[in-house]
């Protein structure tokens, strides 16, 4: 007689991941083919907000719209059945030591194996829409206060022009400013 006992602990690092998800005021939900129980223990032991499991790939994508209320969804997977959720969701973020099927399907593909990567893709991906919503502002900012004076309205007042030269300098310094 023999028992044979198979597990595949949860990783620290996903504990961690989850954690800074709902740091950034995201919740996290498990879609997965899992009994039902086994999904509840590891989202009991995670933090995982909210549990679907014994699903198939269609139904992860049935699974998707359900969570959507109103808002945006990220699915992150790593298997040829998460292709289809991946692809439906707005933002499809594969693990790249997955298949080649899900990094296909994804928009994001992170590297390694590690869930805070994750974190990190929604860090860079804030990071970088602010820097371009600023580059935006002072783009506008600049022009807007530069194109009149390049138009002449200073010279009824004061009986300046702009010399063109200055004016393609100026636009220029725009590019580099911005």
């Amino acid at each position: 007689a023999a028992v044979i006992g198979v597990a595949d602990p949860v990783k620290p690092a996903s504990r961690a991941a989850i954690a800074a998800l709902h740091a950034q005021g995201l919740r996290v939900a498990m879609i997965t083919g899992d009994r039902q129980e086994t999904a509840e223990a590891i989202a009991a032991e995670t933090g995982i907000d909210h549990v679907i499991a014994g699903v198939l790939p269609d139904g992860k994508v049935a699974a998707l719209d359900e969570l959507r209320d109103g808002g945006r969804i990220a699915f992150v997977g790593d298997g040829i059945n998460d292709a289809p959720a991946l692809a439906h969701a707005d933002v499809g973020i594969a693990i790249g030591t997955g298949t080649d099927v899900a990094i296909e399907a994804a928009d994001v593909v992170l590297m390694s194996g590690d869930l805070r990567g994750v974190v990190n893709a929604f860090e860079v991906s804030k990071r970088t829409m602010r820097n371009i919503r600023e580059n935006l502002f002072w783009a506008f900012a600049y022009n807007t206060a530069l194109i009149p004076v390049a138009a002449g309205v200073l010279y009824p007042a004061f009986g300046v022009l702009l010399s063109p030269v200055l004016a393609a300098g100026a636009m220029a310094l725009s590019s580099v400013f911005v």
